[in-house]
């Protein structure tokens, strides 16, 4: 079962509702869903709740180091409370899945998030499951720190809390460490394409503007 439950962001107004913080967006309605707010914890650099599931106690942290140091509070809580690597979910903005999407990983490369690379640092090692939230990529990439320090548009801001919302479904199959039925609610199928636009129909003869003479 997940133990801890980590969202990945940056602290502060600025880049509350940029998309690198997706992670803490997440992590927000977890702690609503399971009635636990979070409050400052320095010994953990983090904000942190402490609740229990089944008997089990479950952790929440959003760690209040910038995202290229946050592996320093994830690994300080998970050591102390000795939470393995596979029973911490981390939450994160992903830029190669699109807004609305999400994917659910155990392990594997942190392709350069900078959040993700400094847990694997502070643990020493890549086997924890990710919440990967789809933000969308800009297309180029000398643009890519520009795009996640920047607020998504409206409806990227809607298809990322559909997301969110749909990856709160699998919680309690996280809790449970039925991560097979967890992956099955949060992985999503491509968003529809949208409909083209309907033909307009031809003026009845009627209906069509007169003609004037000059």
């Amino acid at each position: 079962m997940i133990k801890l439950f980590v969202g990945l962001g940056n602290p502060g107004p600025d880049y509350e509702w940029t998309r690198h913080n997706a992670g803490f967006w997440w992590l927000d309605e977890v702690g609503r869903a399971l009635k636990a707010p979070l409050v400052m914890d320095k010994s953990y650099h983090g904000l942190v709740a402490r609740t229990s599931v089944g008997g089990q106690t479950v952790w929440l942290l959003k760690p209040q180091t910038f995202m290229n140091l946050c592996g320093k509070s994830v690994a300080t809580l998970a050591r102390f409370f000795k939470i393995a690597p596979e029973e911490i979910l981390v939450a994160h903005d992903e830029l190669d899945i699109v807004p609305g999407e999400a994917k659910l990983k155990l392990g594997g490369s942190h392709a350069g998030h900078n959040g993700l690379r400094d847990i694997h640092a502070q643990l020493g090692t890549d086997a924890y499951w990710r919440l990967r939230l789809g933000v969308g990529h800009p297309g180029d990439k000398s643009e890519v720190v520009n795009w996640v320090l920047k607020k998504p548009s409206l409806d990227h801001r809607v298809a990322i809390d559909q997301s969110i919302e749909r990856a709160l479904k699998a919680l309690p199959h996280l809790l449970a460490g039925e991560m097979d039925k967890a992956t099955m609610l949060v992985h999503t199928s491509k968003p529809p394409r949208p409909k083209p636009p309907r033909p307009e129909k031809p003026a009845k003869p009627d209906e069509a503007t007169p003609q004037t003479n000059c």
